[in-house]
C-alpha cells in the first residue's frame, strides 16, 4: 500500500553527535557502542541465546523537557530518527533501535510533579515507575489503577505508549481510561498540552486517546495528568479450581452472568499450572486442572463473595476464599511464576477476543499443537478477554539454540488469526511494534490504514519518530 509518510534519512548520526557536543555539551548523549547494545531491543525482542554482536544505538538521557525539545530539533536537523524509550519492558519491539538511530530515554524524567486528592489526579513525568506512583499514593489512601504485570519496573510513559492494561482492567479499564491530559514534544520541537485536568472535557478532537497507544510514532510524551482513585475499603482473593481447562474457560461466563464485577479475573490453564509448579514447587495442579484467580474489592464484599461462590460452584468450581498471606503468594505466582528453561524455544503472544469467545480460543489449542508439533498454553485477563499465549518447542540435542524455527512464528500467527476469526484483535495491550505489523494489516481495512498513516504524516512529516513501528 502506498503512503506519503517520509522516513527521515539515517545518515546524520556523527554530525548530530558533533552538534550536541558543540551546542549542548551538558546533554548526556552516548555514541553507539557495545555498552549501548541493550538499547537496541526491548524485553520482547532481546536475544535469548547468545549476546548481541553489534554496537547499539546512540542514547540520550535528558533530565528536563527543554532538553528533550533540543534533542528533537537537533535530530531533525541532521536527519536522525528518534526512538523514545521508557524502561524497555515492552514485548512487541516498539522500543527497539538500530545503531543509526538516537534513543531518547525518559529514565531521568522521573518526577511526580503533583498529587491532588481533591481533584483525584496526579501529574507525573514519563519516567515515573508505575510502582513508585502507587507507593506515593498509598499513604494518602489512593491508588493508580492500571497495573501491568511489569508494574514494578515499567514506566508510566511506557504504559501510555502501549496503552498497557494489566490485571485490574476488568473493573478499572486500561491505561487510556486513566489518562486525562498529556504534554507532548512534537517533531518540530514544539511542546503542546492536550486533554484536560477536569474529568470531563470535549473541546476539540480527543488527541489524548490518539497518543495513548501510539507507541511513540507521533511524538514524545513528557508529562501526564492521570486519574487516581480511593483505595477500596476491602479486598479479597477468591480461587475457583476446575477439573479441566475447558471447564474453567467455560466458567468465566458464570461470572459475567452474575451481578458481581470483580476487580481482577485471571484464568490459568492446565499447562500453565504445571509449569508454575515445576518452577516454583507451588502445588497448584494438585488443587485442579484450571484456575480462576479472582479479586473482589469495595463495599459489600461478603455479599459479593456469596453470590460469586454460588455462580462458580454452579459451573463446577471448587471455590475458596484465600487468606491474605496465601493471596499474596498466588498473585505473585500469577505475575511472575511462569518460567521457560534454556532447553526450549518459545514465543509469547497477546491477543484479545470478546469474553464470550475465550473458551473457543482455548479449545483450539490442541489442533494448533497437532498442526505444528508445538505446545500451547495461556493465561488470560479473563475479565476483558485478553489472552497471553506461549508456544514452546524443545530444542533438539545438538541444535543451535539461536536458530529459532519458523514453525513457532507460524503457529503464533495462526493463533492470532483464530482470535481475529471470532471478532478479536491482534493485540490487547502489548502493542504492535515490529512484531505484529503484518498481522495488524490483516485486521485493519486499507482505508483505515491510509487514514492512520495520514495522521502520522500530519504530525511527523519527515518520519522522525520511531519509523517502521506500529503503523
Amino acid at each position: 500500500m502506498s503512503t506519503s509518510v517520509v522516513v527521515a534519512p539515517l545518515t546524520g548520526l556523527p554530525a548530530l553527535l558533533d552538534a550536541v557536543r558543540e551546542v549542548a555539551p551538558h546533554l548526556d548523549v552516548r555514541a553507539p557502542s557495545a555498552a549501548t547494545a541493550p538499547f537496541a531491543f526491548d524485553a520482547g525482542t532481546a536475544p535469548r541465546h547468545g549476546e548481541a554482536d553489534e554496537d547499539g544505538p546512540a542514547v540520550a538521557f535528558p533530565s528536563t523537557v527543554s532538553e528533550v525539545q533540543q534533542l528533537v530539533l537537533l535530530a531533525g536537523r541532521h536527519g536522525v530518527s528518534i526512538v523514545a524509550r521508557g524502561a524497555g519492558s515492552g514485548l512487541s519491539g516498539g522500543a527497539s533501535a538500530t545503531r543509526h538511530q538516537l534513543v531518547v530515554s525518559t529514565d531521568r524524567l522521573d518526577r511526580i510533579v503533583e498529587v491532588s486528592p481533591a481533584d483525584e489526579v496526579a501529574v507525573v513525568e514519563p519516567g515515573v515507575l508505575n510502582a513508585a506512583l502507587n507507593e506515593r499514593l498509598a499513604p494518602l489512601g489512593l491508588f493508580y489503577a492500571p497495573d501491568p504485570a511489569s508494574w514494578r519496573i515499567s514506566t508510566i510513559g511506557g504504559n501510555i505508549a502501549t496503552n498497557a492494561g494489566g490485571l485490574r482492567c476488568a473493573k478499572y479499564g486500561v491505561t487510556r481510561e486513566s489518562v486525562l491530559a498529556l504534554d507532548v514534544v512534537l517533531a518540530d520541537g514544539s511542546l503542546v498540552s492536550i486533554g484536560h485536568r477536569s474529568i470531563k472535557g470535549v473541546t476539540g478532537l480527543d488527541l489524548v486517546s490518539l497518543f495513548v497507544g501510539s507507541e511513540g510514532v507521533l511524538g514524545i510524551v513528557v508529562g501526564a495528568t492521570v486519574r487516581i482513585r480511593p483505595l477500596p475499603v476491602a479486598r479479597r482473593t477468591v480461587t475457583a479450581f476446575f477439573d479441566s481447562t475447558a471447564a474453567g474457560a467455560a466458567g468465566i461466563g458464570a461470572i459475567t452472568a452474575s451481578r458481581v464485577r470483580p476487580s481482577v479475573i485471571e484464568f490459568l490453564d492446565e499447562p500453565t499450572l504445571v509449569g508454575i509448579d515445576a518452577a516454583q514447587e507451588s502445588g497448584l495442579r494438585a488443587r485442579g486442572a484450571a484456575l480462576l484467580l479472582i479479586e473482589l474489592d469495595g463495599f459489600g464484599i461478603d455479599e459479593q463473595t456469596a453470590e460469586l461462590t454460588v455462580a462458580l460452584e454452579s459451573a463446577g468450581a471448587r471455590v475458596r476464599v484465600e487468606s491474605d498471606a496465601d493471596a499474596e503468594t498466588l498473585w505473585e505466582l500469577r505475575r511472575s511464576g511462569r518460567r521457560f528453561d534454556d532447553d526450549s524455544w518459545f514465543v509469547g503472544g497477546d491477543v484479545a477476543v470478546p469474553k464470550s469467545r475465550i473458551a473457543e480460543v482455548f479449545a483450539g489449542f490442541p489442533a494448533l499443537e497437532e498442526r505444528y508439533g508445538v505446545a500451547v498454553s495461556a493465561v488470560a485477563h479473563a475479565g476483558d478477554g485478553n489472552l497471553h499465549p506461549v508456544i514452546t518447542l524443545p530444542i533438539p540435542a545438538g541444535a543451535d539454540p539461536a536458530a529459532f524455527p519458523a514453525v513457532l512464528h507460524d503457529a503464533a500467527d495462526d493463533l492470532v488469526r483464530a482470535a481475529l476469526a471470532v471478532g478479536g484483535t491482534v493485540s490487547g495491550e502489548h502493542g504492535i511494534g515490529t512484531v505484529k505489523r503484518e498481522l495488524a494489516a490483516e485486521e485493519l481495512a486499507e482505508r483505515v490504514r491510509v487514514a492512520q498513516l495520514a495522521i502520522k504524516d500530519a504530525l511527523d512529516p519527515t518520519g522522525l519518530f520511531n519509523p517502521g513501528k506500529a503503523l
